[in-house]
Order: C-alpha cells, then sequence, then structure tokens
C-alpha cells in the first residue's frame, strides 16, 4: 500500500513549509506528496520546491476552485493506491504514517478520519480553541472521541480513502461546503467501511484571530445545514444543541422574566457547563489561564455554530432553494 499525500493550500506558503517538515520526519517514507496551490496570491511554489530533494513531491498550479476540487486534482495527478487528506495549517507527528499504515491493514479500512490536537507551543488561545473544538462539553465528542469509531464523519484536514473507492464514489463534489462530510456519507452509503482511527492524529493549528474563530464556527454551523439538503440525515439532534444553548443564553434575562420558574434551572444549566468546561481545560491543558479562556472560546464557538444553524436553515426555508444531487 502506497499513500498519496494530497494537500490543498491558499496563501499559506508559512503553514505549508511546517506541514512539509512533518513529512520529512516520517518513520515510514513510503509515499508522495502533492501540493495543490489553489489559485494563491502569494503562491508557495518557492517553499516546495526547497523540499523536492528530500521527499518525492509534485506541486501543481491552478485557478481557485476552493479546497474540495482541489483535491480532485491531486487525486488525477496521484500515483498512489490511498489517498491521505491534510489541510495546511497541520502537521503529523513522526509515527503517523507508520501508526496509520498497520491500522488501515489490521483493520481492513477502505476510509479513514483521524482527530487533532495542540501542539505543546500553541499559545494559550490555540490551546483553548483546539478545547472547544474537540471537547465533550462543547462537540459531545463527534470529532474524534466518538466511542464507537464507525460513527465518525471524515474531515477533510486529516482524512483519506483508497483508489478504489475514489473510483467508485467519484471525488469531493462540493467546492468548500461541508465537502469532507457529504464525501464521508457517500462513501457509507456505498458500503465501504470508513471509521476513525485514533492513532492518526495530527496537531491543528487554529485561527490566528478570535474574530476568525467565531467567524469559522458559524461557517460550520451552516455548512450543516447545507450539507443535510444533500443528505438529510447528516442533520441530528446533537448538532441543534448549540442553536439551543444560543437561544437560552440570549433568552436567560427574559425568561427570569416571563417564566421565573425556569429562571434558576437554566441559570444551573450554565454555571454546571461553564465550570464542566473550566475545569476540565485546566486540567487537560496543566494551565487554569487556558481554562478561562476556554470558556470562552467554547461560549463563542456554541454560539457561533447555532447562529450559523439558524442563519442557514431561515435562509434555505424562505428561499426554496433545490438541494444538489447527492
Amino acid at each position: 500500500m502506497r499513500f498519496s499525500v494530497i494537500i490543498p493550500v491558499y496563501n499559506r506558503p508559512e503553514e505549508i513549509e511546517a506541514l512539509l517538515n512533518s513529512l520529512c520526519a516520517q518513520s515510514c517514507t513510503d509515499f508522495e506528496v502533492i501540493v495543490i496551490d489553489d489559485g494563491s496570491s502569494v503562491p508557495c511554489k518557492h517553499v516546495v520546491s526547497a523540499f523536492k530533494e528530500r521527499i518525492h513531491l509534485t506541486y501543481v498550479y491552478q485557478q481557485n476552485t476552493g479546497q474540495g476540487f482541489a483535491r480532485n486534482t491531486g487525486m488525477q495527478q496521484a500515483a498512489g493506491d490511498f489517498f491521505l487528506f491534510f489541510d495546511s495549517d497541520c502537521q503529523l507527528p513522526s509515527e503517523y504514517m507508520e501508526n496509520l499504515r498497520k491500522t488501515i491493514t489490521a483493520r481492513k479500512l477502505d476510509a479513514f478520519g483521524g482527530p487533532d490536537n495542540a501542539k505543546e507551543d500553541f499559545g494559550p488561545w490555540q490551546k483553548a480553541m483546539n478545547f472547544s473544538m474537540t471537547s465533550f462539553w462543547t462537540t459531545g465528542g463527534i470529532r474524534g472521541k466518538l466511542k464507537d469509531p464507525a460513527k465518525y464523519q471524515a474531515r477533510g484536514y486529516n482524512m483519506g480513502f483508497s483508489r478504489k473507492v475514489f473510483e467508485q464514489v467519484g471525488g469531493f463534489r462540493l467546492a468548500n461546503q461541508a465537502e469532507d462530510i457529504e464525501i464521508s456519507m457517500r462513501i457509507k452509503k456505498a458500503g465501504f467501511k470508513l471509521e476513525l482511527v485514533r492513532e492518526a492524529w495530527v496537531y491543528h493549528h487554529r485561527k490566528s484571530t478570535f474574530l476568525g474563530f467565531a467567524r469559522q464556527s458559524f461557517q460550520f454551523g451552516t455548512n450543516r445545514i447545507h450539507v443535510s439538503r444533500i443528505h438529510p440525515e447528516a442533520l441530528q439532534p446533537v448538532h441543534l444543541l448549540p442553536l439551543g444553548f444560543l437561544l437560552a443564553w440570549v433568552f436567560l434575562p427574559f425568561i427570569g422574566w416571563v417564566l421565573p420558574v425556569l429562571f434558576l434551572p437554566v441559570a444551573l444549566f450554565f454555571l454546571i457547563w461553564a465550570v464542566g468546561v473550566v475545569v476540565s481545560a485546566s486540567w487537560e491543558t496543566r494551565s487554569v489561564l487556558i481554562g478561562f479562556l476556554a470558556l470562552v472560546t467554547s461560549v463563542a464557538q456554541l454560539s457561533s455554530y447555532g447562529a450559523g444553524i439558524a442563519v442557514e436553515g431561515i435562509r434555505s426555508s424562505a428561499s426554496g432553494d433545490q438541494p444538489p444531487r447527492p
């Protein structure tokens, strides 16, 4: 089994350098790397060229199409029989390829998704954002901490599937609106085995600003509605919890005025949740500061995601858009 690593990149030459360095440090080296520069105004060709003597590397520049379609370009260029996809803001631990190869073989996987983590040298805000994106307190464990790996929906920052899957299911059909979840659902519907591989984790650098993090969370909410128009089962009750969180948070003062009997239970819920976030984040990161920062990022993440669900849900219902063909 030979891996083809496919990396779409857009205006992030400094990130691709860190990712390529981590690929050069792999204990298992039987793979090729294909970098798809998707219409960047700041191309990364000069960065990629510096690595061509260290790993088998191909650089492709194309007009901007979106990360999903850029990955398709990479698969068309690939020579391997198993495709791996990483976002440019990720880095791999040195045993990643070796662990993944063993797991795919042992579990006979056709496709996989892996979790993400924060690197030790990430700053406090980065670690707080990472907690908010991976913790049970904010995601219910759906991003890499599921007890049943077969229920996992792979994410594009760290996922892969075989050439056979690509030939039968096809490539990504969306440019950048939950294209990873959409193809994960098609892969499973086609009868292929896609599971979470906990050993195949990556370091994932989050958005550089708090506002960027909130905007990304909002986009994730809109994307969930978007993909549910193609695959209705993509929207589950757990995905509506952030909307409930947002509504309860916004209307808490009015609850105390209109329905005072409900004010105390709702306020108590928020208190228990906030304490849980702070304590869990502080324990996990060994930092009380990050614990309180994680409370801020968690409120922003849930509220923004819930707002995205609401805005896109209302927009879709009002416009009467027909969903794309699955």
